[in-house]
């Protein structure tokens, strides 16, 4: 081959080789308008990188001061926004993010001390408990069950989830959702088994859909009030808000925003953190707006009325849910309140939250009925506000 033809060539194949470059995503995040990308890769919001799981530039995490129970889960939780845009703050509901936003939430179990990942096992440890390293997983020490995307579109919030294979190496999309079945292995050893369930799309309405007029998909975590506490980045600890607002990804915060407790902290009220936890994992559903409307029975922050909280309310339509129990609650017993009998429930017919669940959250349950125990008053005498 002449010199000059083979140098020709190679130019021709370089210059393709450009342009076919061009075609692809660039590294990094890349937001879909539309369509549903097979694989979580194609979004690029995180990248396996030396037996690690890290988020790429742009993508910021966050925590909630109370997490929703999800089987004992833990949670990794990012957002994304395009360049040069930012979320407007809203004081009681999730911030009003624009166009473009990527929220991502990946599920994943701690494994047990000392053991390596032999296909069920995996630790039952306090969801709140950050496995993150520098704003990184440790593949060596967890197990990853799903990641799930919600991308806000011109259209609106479309709901997509990511199941990760055995090799921890992709997550791909199973609109269908999937079972996992795992074991959970306590401190001193013991096991419990879990059907953990990978929503389908449709079911991710069931907690996302807050508004029962508009039946539009909402995010339900990032509020001021979950989100008003301190991260451990990898720059150094600061207050979420602030940091949103300083990279430019929030506006709007005033001084003093809302804060709920973490409902796992003993140092807190047990009214604080009783309200916490009702709010996170019931409030969505259980409010003036959500699709428990119906039920008269509110379980948001902002509901003070103790008869929409449940107290001395007999339910509308529980069917065996109630346990042939006559109250929501009923003040100073929680045996005889219809609240603890579905949060101990395992059962579908029965159990509440009635999504997202396949185990009772024990911490969870105390927690309520030390609440309930501590409640004055009886439904022989009116329970008035406070």
């Amino acid at each position: 081959m002449r010199k000059p033809y083979r140098q020709g060539l190679l130019l021709v194949i370089a210059l393709l080789g450009l342009a076919l470059a061009a075609c692809r995503p660039s590294a990094g995040v890349h937001f879909f308008a539309e369509g549903q990308p097979k694989t979580l890769g194609e979004w690029g919001v995180l990248r396996i990188e030396g037996g690690k799981l890290h988020l790429n530039a742009g993508v910021v995490p966050y925590d909630l001061n109370t997490p929703l129970f999800s089987d004992y889960a833990h949670k990794l939780r990012t957002v994304w926004m395009p360049e040069g845009t930012s979320a407007t703050y809203q004081a009681e509901q999730s911030f009003d993010f624009p166009v473009g936003t990527i929220l991502s939430k990946t599920f994943y179990y701690p494994l047990p001390a000392g053991h390596v990942w032999d296909g069920t096992s995996v630790a039952r440890t306090p969801p709140s408990q950050s496995s993150l390293e520098g704003e990184a997983l440790d593949l060596a020490k967890v197990r990853l069950i799903e990641t799930r995307l919600l991308v806000h579109r011109a259209e609106g919030w479309v709901a997509l989830p990511y199941v990760w294979n055995d090799a921890q190496t992709e997550a791909t999309l199973k609109r269908t959702g999937e079972l996992v079945s795992l074991e959970l292995v306590d401190a001193g050893g013991a096991r419990e088994a879990v059907d953990y369930q990978v929503p389908d799309q449709n079911q991710c309405g069931g907690c996302h859909i807050t508004d029962n007029k508009s039946r539009k998909l909402l995010p339900i975590g990032p509020k001021a009030r979950h989100l008003n506490r301190s991260f451990d980045y990898a720059g150094g600890r600061e207050n979420q808000l602030a940091h949103l607002a300083r990279v430019g990804y929030l506006t709007g915060v005033p001084a003093g925003p809302p804060r709920l407790a973490d409902a796992m902290d003993a140092t807190a009220s047990l009214d604080a953190r009783a309200r916490a936890y009702l709010d996170v994992n019931c409030g969505h559903c259980h409010s003036a707006t959500g699709p428990a409307i119906t039920s008269g029975l509110w379980l948001d922050a902002g509901t003070q009325d103790r008869l929409k909280l449940g107290f001395c309310k007999q339910p509308i339509a529980a069917g065996k849910g109630t346990g042939n129990r006559l109250h929501d609650i009923e003040p100073g017993n929680a045996a005889a309140s219809i609240f603890e009998f579905r949060m101990d429930s395992d059962d579908p017919a029965i159990m509440m939250p009635e999504l997202g669940r396949s185990v009772v959250h024990r911490e969870g349950l105390q927690l309520i009925r030390d609440w309930i125990n501590a409640q004055p008053g009886s439904c022989g005498v009116a329970v008035g506000n406070p």
